[in-house]
């Protein structure tokens, strides 16, 4: 059983900056693909952010020069978010893809206001 585990969401102000982090439970490098989504209410929930196991990252339009993607080496992704406007208000999840199969955390609420 694939377990990961959202932190480090909160409130920001707009411009603020915030650091998440996805611990799983097992190495990060056994899956071929870890990423990050975000779902607003009444929206889908669309890509943010995605890392290979090679290293290749891949971020949706909005999150292009303000967020960016990152690992360890061993089992915490991050996602480093700034210049962050009250748009960017959603719950975050963490995303891990094997084969066919895809796990997701419990996600972490990130706000955005004055």
């Amino acid at each position: 059983q694939v377990h990961l585990v959202e932190s480090g969401g909160g409130l920001v102000q707009p411009g603020g900056s915030l650091r998440l982090s996805c611990a799983a439970s097992e190495n990060i490098f056994n899956f071929n693909t870890m990423g990050w989504y975000r779902q607003s209410p009444g929206k889908e929930r669309e890509l943010v952010a995605t890392i290979t196991v090679g290293g290749t990252t891949n971020y949706a339009d909005f999150a292009e020069g303000r967020f960016t993607i990152s690992r360890d080496n061993a089992d915490t992704v991050y996602l480093q978010m700034g210049s962050l406007k009250p748009e960017d208000t959603a719950v975050y999840y963490c995303n891990a893809r094997r084969l066919s199969r895809a796990y997701w955390g419990q996600g972490t609420q990130v706000t955005v206001s004055s």
